[in-house]
């Protein structure tokens, strides 16, 4: 075993000296010896060439996707900045019958929702069949196929204080499966202070903890499925992966990820985020009778029926 230059762990976020084993691969010196890419870093921009393919992700990544549920990718949609900024500009002033906008009691600014709207926004609908999302998706699902599944926009006004409460996505969700990739795409500069935060293996914890909505209630009556732990109170029990991040940068984590993220404390940045969720080949309808999020209360598939459709589409891996 040969050891490298110290660098930053891309899993752990701590200094490692990596280890090089005899096969060649290079793996980080904390007890788990994940793999790391060539350069120490995953998904760096300045690694690709110049007019090459949109981003194809190295085993390391997709491994410490498999593990962490929850990954870094750095520029992945650099380039599509700009239209889905548009796009939200364009929703902002014609909201759909799913916003969901929160207004703080505290009179702070407003946190601004909005679901399934890539199929009225040419800009979203761009972005679905168009960007290297399908392709990424299929890669970290492991998975011959991604379907899209919805887009949602959160856009934080400066000084919002509200925060977005540790959960998971999947009990929310008319889907079932274990293949699922959730891209939380800032079309800001955030800072690690307001950024998204995952609970790294919380993935593999084998729960679908109880869903609640933004005032604390339950979101299905009568639900008996486990509550989530006070997450906040005990942060030093959890290894939480949270990045500082650039305009077109983008956390990809699993549906069923713990994540949350704190109020924009700013005074005059907003936090725009666009997020577009995909699933895999096995990939099948869970019938929340419409109470979900999104509600999907149109989707007329059998329980346990595979996910397809026009709301659903297949796309093709650019």
């Amino acid at each position: 075993m040969i050891r490298g230059e110290v660098r930053e762990c891309p899993h752990c976020l701590e200094p490692t000296m990596p280890n090089r084993l005899p096969d060649g691969s290079l793996v980080c010196s904390c007890p788990a010896m994940r793999p790391l890419a060539p350069s120490g870093k995953l998904n760096d921009p300045e690694q690709r060439e110049p007019g090459a393919a949109p981003m194809i992700l190295n085993q390391a990544e997709i491994d410490a996707y498999a593990q962490d549920g929850a990954i870094l990718l750095r520029g992945a949609f650099r380039d599509w900045v700009e239209p889905l900024s548009a796009g939200i500009s364009a929703l902002m002033d014609a909201p759909s019958p799913l916003e969901r906008s929160y207004t703080p009691k505290d009179g702070s600014a407003k946190f601004f929702q909005d679901l399934c709207n890539w199929q009225r926004l040419p800009e979203f609908r761009a972005f679905v069949f168009e960007s290297p999302a399908a392709r990424i998706a299929a890669q970290l699902m492991v998975s011959p196929v991604a379907r899209f599944f919805h887009d949602h926009v959160l856009v934080k006004e400066p000084g919002t204080s509200i925060v977005t409460p540790w959960h998971q996505d999947s009990p929310y969700y008319c889907v079932g499966g274990e293949q699922s990739v959730s891209f939380w795409i800032p079309l800001d500069p955030v800072g690690r202070e307001t950024t998204l935060e995952c609970v790294a293996g919380s993935h593999r914890w084998g729960v679908n903890h109880k869903p609640k909505r933004f005032d604390g209630t339950d979101l299905y009556e009568g639900d008996t499925a486990t509550e989530m732990p006070d997450i906040e109170a005990h942060r030093a029990d959890y290894r939480i992966l949270a990045w500082a991040m650039e305009a077109g940068d983008a956390v990809a984590f699993n549906f069923r990820t713990v994540h949350g993220a704190p109020a924009n404390t700013s005074p005059q940045h907003r936090r725009r985020v666009f997020s577009a969720r995909w699933v895999g080949q096995d990939a099948v309808f869970i019938d929340r009778k419409g109470r979900g999020s999104p509600p999907m209360r149109h989707v007329t598939l059998a329980d346990g029926a595979p996910l397809e459709g026009a709301d659903f589409p297949l796309v093709a891996l650019r």
